[in-house]
């Protein structure tokens, strides 16, 4: 009986919004069912206006729908939203501090610590590597269509 509890528990984490416990499936960004309702909310706001204004920084983004900024990076190092190619301003890596356009590691930094963390239990999700710019010009921020990832 003792071995289905431990099973049960490898499931459970912590809402990285409200901290509260909740059985992770697999599915989602890390948020509890109820956060990840408003969540979702939030981001089909910011992906309609998106689809509308694509060139849309995430001040403007911020302002027009009344989404945080905090959440529209949350949403970059996702990986669901994108800085264009020819954007003068990315994200940072966080670990090089190279410039990526979404994520959260460059794809050097992800072999990297994924060498780090096979010693381990941890894994870094494959959204978390952005990828670096090939030329800097001008552009802003929109949602990737590319990718076959579902809200």
């Amino acid at each position: 009986m003792a071995k289905i509890i431990d099973e049960t528990n490898k499931n459970l984490r912590t809402c990285r919004r409200c901290r509260r416990l909740f059985e992770y499936m697999n599915i989602g960004y890390g948020l509890c069912p109820s956060c990840a309702k408003v969540d979702n909310e939030a981001f089909r706001k910011v992906k309609d206006y998106l689809m509308e204004h694509q060139t849309a920084t995430a001040q403007e983004i911020s302002a027009a729908v009344g989404v945080s900024e905090s959440a529209i990076y949350q949403y970059l190092r996702d990986g669901r939203v994108e800085i264009p190619e020819n954007s003068p301003i990315y994200i940072k890596c966080e670990m090089c501090r190279a410039d990526i356009r979404y994520g959260r590691f460059c794809p050097e930094c992800a072999v990297k610590a994924q060498k780090e963390l096979n010693k381990g239990t941890i894994a870094i999700d494959i959204y978390e590597i952005g990828e670096r710019p090939k030329q800097k010009e001008t552009g802003k921020m929109h949602t990737y269509k590319g990718r076959n990832r579902s809200m």
